[in-house]
């Protein structure tokens, strides 16, 4: 399934195939589509300290500015792309742009701290019918298993490259625009690809659409929502004061409910069995460390190179090449190398380079030298620019074509749950260090360095378990549980599986 829908659709349910110059074209509005939800995740970074000092912001107000998008888009993937494979993918895509696009200009307009944040969940859940739609769009026009493959592999690297370019090109705008045309230049790219999309791009939906999972789907709304709650607002209310308290305790239930309330469910919104497949739950895993670094990575070096040494935001920016420029190179390398050789060797060297990056910024001073900066940001850049392809491939790797869209949606929500749980842990960790013992923003960043470099190592050895011939066995036997093959009636009476 595609986000909910059955890849493989019936002849009769579908429309005629387009031709190749139309396929790429379709693909490269669907990649538009991702790549302005992409930069909207980082491109927001680079604009937090201006937003600080124009709407007297605390900390865990631009902690909130990141989440309120990453958590709701998160939160509803899954769900969007059931919808539109119910409703219709052309449909639900279109209208996920108009959504996306109000909730920017919204948000351009906000007036305060808390209208901003609440823009932002608008956005997001525009976002949310984008990104799953658009694969589910992508496998519905590319039949053929190779240009399936080629076409998911262009649609990661425009996923890495989306975010890496994002406090580039933020940078540039904050400073000649102020941080409201971050917002403003969603609009003129969305209403593009609205009128591209309403021209060039077929309606298609699944023959027999998944239930909705609601119950499902207000467990996973709780979990994410009062957990970071908890890691945000936990320093300044007090851990022990009863709102953490009962946030907690919401995140806690939900967190034992929903696996089982999964199992109870005959379609739901993340099948418990997946997890069974070892390059399945290694994909998760991995994108969850990769973006928590991401998202922690951005978070303290947007506030280090703009607070503690006094960069512009164009500055800031550029300071940010390496990482982004290596990402750029990195992300189609990654791809062709995943394609020809396995997902193995990019996650190997993608997690001892973001552990690498993440050891070197833990000795970060108020003077540390250019050298010190660029090569941490040039690894991190490689790293993260090797991971993405990866993750899709290893989600999807074994599994029956029915299923390769579900698993692709969940390493897409894990993507998100990572880079808010980034945010979250390593900007309270920072805070909580810096208010303790009252250090400097820089030495108190250290504590979040070694947890990225943490998260490099767990990628590292996820890597080197998940890719091994034992993990693959593990993913068939999933694919026959999930699909089983027919079976067929032969001489004597006994059914032998027709493969």
């Amino acid at each position: 399934m595609i986000n909910g829908v059955s890849a493989q659709t019936p002849a009769s349910a579908r429309t005629p195939a387009p031709d190749r110059r139309r396929r790429v074209l379709i693909l490269s509005i669907c990649c538009l589509s991702l790549f302005i939800v992409g930069l909207d995740n980082t491109v927001v970074n680079i604009a937090l300290p201006s937003i600080q000092q124009d709407l007297h912001a605390p900390t865990s107000g631009l902690q909130w500015i990141i989440d309120a998008y990453t958590l709701v888009l998160a939160s509803l993937l899954i769900l969007s792309g059931s919808v539109a494979d119910r409703v219709g993918r052309r449909r639900i895509f279109l209208t996920g742009l108009v959504v996306f696009v109000l909730g920017s200009l919204l948000c351009s307009l906000a007036p305060g701290l808390g209208w901003l944040i609440a823009f932002r969940a608008v956005q997001a859940v525009g976002g949310s019918m984008l990104n799953p739609v658009a694969m589910g769009i992508i496998t519905n026009t590319f039949t053929d298993r190779r240009e399936r493959a080629q076409a998911i592999g262009v649609w990661g690297g425009v996923v890495g490259i989306s975010m890496a370019l994002g406090p580039l090109i933020g940078g540039g705008l904050v400073e000649s625009a102020g941080w409201q045309s971050i917002f403003l230049i969603n609009i003129p790219v969305g209403l593009a690809a609205f009128l591209l999309t309403w021209r060039y791009v077929p309606e298609s939906r699944a023959p027999r659409p998944r239930r909705f999972d609601l119950v499902g789907q207000v467990l996973m709304v709780l979990l994410l929502g009062a957990g970071t709650a908890v890691i945000i607002e936990g320093p300044g209310f007090g851990w022990t004061s009863p709102v953490i308290l009962l946030l907690g305790s919401v995140a806690l239930t939900a967190l034992v409910v929903f696996p089982l309330w999964e199992r109870r469910v005959a379609e739901p919104l993340i099948d418990p069995r997946f997890f069974a497949s070892v390059p399945f739950t290694g994909a998760t895993v991995t994108a969850v460390c990769a973006f928590a670094s991401l998202g922690g990575f951005l978070f303290l070096n947007t506030l280090y190179l703009q607070d503690v040494r006094g960069y512009s935001p164009v500055e800031a920016g550029l300071w940010t090449l390496p990482m982004a420029g290596l990402t750029l190179v990195c992300a189609p390398i990654s791809g062709r190398i995943v394609g020809r050789r396995g997902p193995r060797l990019p996650l190997l060297v993608a997690g001892a380079a973001m552990a690498a990056s993440g050891v070197l910024l833990t000795g970060l001073a108020d003077d540390s030298p250019a050298g010190l900066l660029i090569g941490a940001y040039a690894l991190f850049g490689l790293g993260f620019g090797l991971v993405n392809a990866p993750i899709t491939n290893a989600a999807v790797s074994g599994m029956p074509l029915a299923q390769a869209g579900v698993a692709a949606a969940v390493a897409s929500t894990s993507r998100q749950i990572g880079q808010s749980l980034g945010v979250a842990v390593l900007g309270t960790v920072v805070t909580a260090a810096a208010a303790a013992g009252s250090p400097g923003f820089t030495e108190a960043s250290h504590r979040g360095w070694w947890i990225v470099a943490g998260l490099g190592v767990v990628i590292l050895l996820v890597g080197l378990v998940s890719t091994t011939p034992w993990a693959a066995g593990t993913a068939a036997r999933v694919a026959d549980r999930l699909d089983p093959p027919p079976r067929v009636p032969v001489q004597g009476g006994h059914r032998e599986p027709l493969r």
